[in-house]
């Protein structure tokens, strides 16, 4: 049972990490990266898609994307989404494909983003602690049940909260990186 528990928590954790790696993709850095564009949404034929379900995406440079569209017809769609959805750059269309020029980012902008970048952290690490409370309630419960001894809660209460260490520890250095990477001009 606590192997089962342990297990359930680590897998939580995981996903606490996973969920904060693709939070952080969204982040704009100096640098194009196609996730930024992620939540861009276009109108094709009534339904949202994603961008990348209408068109090639691309960056052909570390400060540009290019947006090649499959049907030629959803140019003016593909721009319209990319004013709405707020990414801060302009769609520059020539007929056959967008292209769009990442800005400088400012020293005031980079401090925000990473203000940003620390509340995104301190989220995960929040979920982290969650997984990390839910597993020792559930050790509560299987000891006052007497489903498991002391010593076995014990073991199991020291090993959850060693995987919590070394999640949140991992949480910390992509946090730090994800800093490092946008400071770094």
């Amino acid at each position: 049972m606590t192997e089962q528990l342990k297990s359930k928590a680590e897998n939580s954790m995981k996903a606490a990490i996973a969920a904060l790696a693709n939070e952080l993709k969204k982040v704009r850095t100096g640098r194009a990266q196609v996730s930024m564009l992620d939540s861009v949404r276009v109108n094709y034929y009534g339904q949202l898609v994603p961008l990348n379900q209408v068109g090639s995406v691309s960056c052909p440079d570390a400060r540009s994307f290019m947006i090649a569209p499959w049907e030629t017809n959803l140019l003016k769609e593909i721009e319209q989404s990319i004013i709405k959805s707020d990414i801060g750059m302009a769609p520059q269309n020539d007929g056959k494909v967008i292209r769009l020029r990442l800005p400088e980012l400012t020293e005031e902008r980079r401090k925000d983003l990473v203000k940003n970048i620390k509340k995104i952290v301190e989220d995960a690490r929040v979920a982290i602690r969650m997984a990390r409370r839910e597993a020792n309630d559930a050790l509560k419960e299987a000891l006052k049940n007497k489903a498991i001894s002391e010593d076995e809660n014990k073991k199991a209460t020291d090993t959850i909260q060693k995987l919590t260490d070394d999640h949140i520890k991992k949480i910390d250095q992509i946090g730090v990186d994800k800093e490092k990477e946008l400071l770094t001009l």
